[in-house]
């Protein structure tokens, strides 16, 4: 099947561009000296996450119960859930134990870690805890130095219904620096901050093995890793414009792309219209403010090749708005009604959530494979 025969709009990913994105970063891990755990946020789907791991099952992390689930199904069985737990989501998490899934949980908080204790005990399980720390005041998770890690490590320490398995962070405001020595920054600050909280649960005497970190921009620009014994990333697997315009690749790397369909010319607004509109592309402007703002993405031809001088300025629920970036003419005889064009995500993981597959290229126009992905919760 070609390009060309498929419904719109509908996702493609370039396999060429996909295992080059995987390879950079399992180098990155190997020279850094740390296991690769995938964040299969992104993906969503076992053929990506096999090939993350070199074609075999492995460690992955997810954000989702269904995701865990779902690549339990596969036979995945290392698993991180890297969300914060709630007491009333354990009956799920016993019964992917019950699936002898080695799965983790990452908690922040006194009196969850003291439910998931009285849970396991109640039910025989030794639920596996990670204590989620924050590293850059982003997102949840406790400071490295908070007195409140200690406590809750203590806690898992003493009871028999669960176990301290170690701590982990993601360093989010990494996604907002600007300058390569920003970002090589937050890198550093990431790692740092993790070994210590690492070294403070050790230094009450508890066990700390796991110490776990990463996002794709961090992970990119790491320079030393000393003391973290596994890596995160997800979106590094197809990347997207703002992964570009912060240096993490180059807009040429991004393997997933949205096909769409000209639908409209409106000649009096110099503007086409596709049918990818924000539900097909999602409506993240994540490089909105940047000097490499594209708008709802960027815009390529059927082939992949960027053109230039255009760019989505709208994207209502299923319409696409399409026009010069410099206010020049629309050259609208080069797009008729019906031609196919393809745009790169701002944001990868939440252009791909709209979807069910992925329809898979190898640097042509012809279909090679068709990989499922989960989606939910």
């Amino acid at each position: 099947m070609n390009i060309n025969d498929l419904y719109t709009p509908c996702l493609i990913v370039d396999k060429k561009k996909l295992l080059n994105n995987l390879r950079q970063m399992s180098d990155r891990a190997e020279k850094l000296g740390v296991m690769l755990r995938p964040h299969v946020k992104t993906n969503k789907s076992v053929p990506i996450a096999l090939l993350s791991n070199g074609g075999a099952v492995g460690p992955i992390t997810v954000s989702t119960l269904r995701e865990a689930e779902y690549f339990a199904d596969a036979g995945f069985k290392d698993i991180i859930y890297a969300v914060s737990m709630v007491p009333s989501k354990l009956d799920r998490v016993k019964d992917l134990l019950d699936r002898e899934v080695d799965l983790k949980i990452i908690i922040d908080n006194v009196d969850v870690a003291k439910a998931i204790i009285e849970y396991g005990e109640k039910f025989h399980r030794i639920i596996k805890v990670m204590i989620e720390i924050d590293v850059d005041m982003h997102r949840a998770g406790l400071s490295p130095n908070a007195p409140e890690v200690i406590e809750i490590a203590k806690i898992l320490d003493a009871g028999k219904g669960a176990e301290l398995v170690g701590v982990l962070t993601h360093a989010g405001e990494s996604y907002d620096c600007e300058t390569e020595a920003d970002l090589i920054k937050a890198a550093e600050n990431e790692h740092t901050s993790i070994v210590r909280a690492a070294e403070n649960i050790r230094g009450a005497g508890i066990k700390c093995d796991v110490v776990s970190c990463g996002s794709t921009p961090t992970a990119t620009y790491a320079a030393d890793l000393t003391g973290v014994t596994e890596l995160r990333a997800g979106v590094y697997v197809f990347q997207d414009a703002f992964q570009a315009g912060r240096g993490s690749c180059s807009n040429n790397d991004i393997a997933l792309s949205v096909l769409c369909t000209v639908i409209s010319h409106k000649t009096n607004q110099n503007r086409i219209i596709t049918d990818a509109g924000g539900m097909a592309l999602s409506k993240d402007q994540s490089t909105r403010g940047t000097d490499f703002d594209c708008g709802y993405g960027i815009v390529c031809d059927l082939d992949g090749n960027i053109l230039d001088n255009l760019i989505v300025t709208g994207a209502n629920q299923e319409h696409g708005l399409i026009t010069t970036k410099d206010g020049s003419d629309f050259y609208f005889d080069a797009f008729p009604i019906g031609t196919h064009l393809r745009i790169l995500p701002n944001h990868s993981c939440m252009t791909a959530a709209a979807y069910d597959h992925y329809n898979v290229v190898d640097g042509e126009q012809e279909i090679i494979e068709t990989w499922q992905r989960c989606n939910g919760w």
